[in-house]
């Protein structure tokens, strides 16, 4: 009985573990999607003339830090 017991409570932590790692990979997702979109518009207020240079390379700057620690998964989303 104590050797199912441990297999059912090694089973349940590594569907928590999994659980979470799926969490953290969505909100990476998002965040990067996020980071996309300030880009985008940063980029276009830049080319209407109310937007600066310094605000694109600065979204950019971002984006590609989080690409650097995430990947660039969300891109193909």
């Amino acid at each position: 009985m104590a050797g199912f017991l441990d297999r059912a409570k090694e089973q349940a932590q590594q569907a928590l573990q999994q659980g979470k790692e799926k969490v953290e990979e969505v909100q990476a997702q998002r965040a990067g999607g996020e980071l996309l979109k300030n880009l985008g518009a940063a980029y276009y207020a830049e080319r209407r003339g109310s937007g600066t240079g310094q605000a694109t390379q600065d979204a950019l700057n971002a984006l590609e830090a989080h690409i650097g620690v995430h990947g660039d998964g969300f891109l193909r989303g």
